[in-house]
């Protein structure tokens, strides 16, 4: 038999294929669990235990990177705090705006603006790695049934074609 008759069998998906896949899968999983607890379990903290006050902004670059307020109202009037950021967003907003924001009395940094508390912004980190880890674990998941199939129930040698 020579090359251009040899049968030609597919390649069997090889382990540390697979589990490299799922470990990115899991790795992926991670990193939607970091980018989605803080955000929520401030959003439920703030929800139950806030604080809702005016604010006027007193500095904000232009990235945003940081938003600085100030209270204007409550018990904390005159406190100059961070906002906290949300998924990595902050508000976008001028020094001298003003805003109501929501705040956690017994740590006023923690603070977000009130219509995020109401109605948190797209996680869009969240939902992008969480995405890519259901397409890695769908991936590890057909690799793993592909192996199984080949190896279980190999294809069979069918005879050359016999000569004319």
């Amino acid at each position: 038999m020579d090359s251009s008759q040899a049968q030609t069998y597919p390649p069997v998906p090889q382990p540390r294929v697979i589990i490299g896949v799922l470990g990115g899968a899991l790795l992926c999983a991670g990193l939607a669990l970091a980018f989605w607890l803080p955000s929520r379990s401030l959003v439920h903290d703030l929800r139950d235990n806030g604080v809702t006050v005016a604010a006027r902004v007193t500095e904000a670059d232009s990235k945003p990177k940081y938003v600085k307020v100030q209270f204007l109202q409550g018990d904390r009037s005159e406190t100059q705090e961070k906002l906290w950021d949300y998924a990595g967003m902050l508000p976008d907003v001028q020094p001298g705006d003003t805003l109501l924001v929501t705040y956690d009395p017994d740590d006023p940094h923690r603070s977000l603006p009130h219509a995020w508390v109401t109605d948190p912004p797209a996680n869009l980190p969240a939902y992008g790695s969480t995405a890519i880890a259901v397409f890695l674990l769908t991936g590890a998941v057909v690799g793993m049934v592909r192996r199984r199939r080949l190896l279980r129930d190999p294809p069979t040698r069918s005879s050359p074609p016999a000569p004319a």
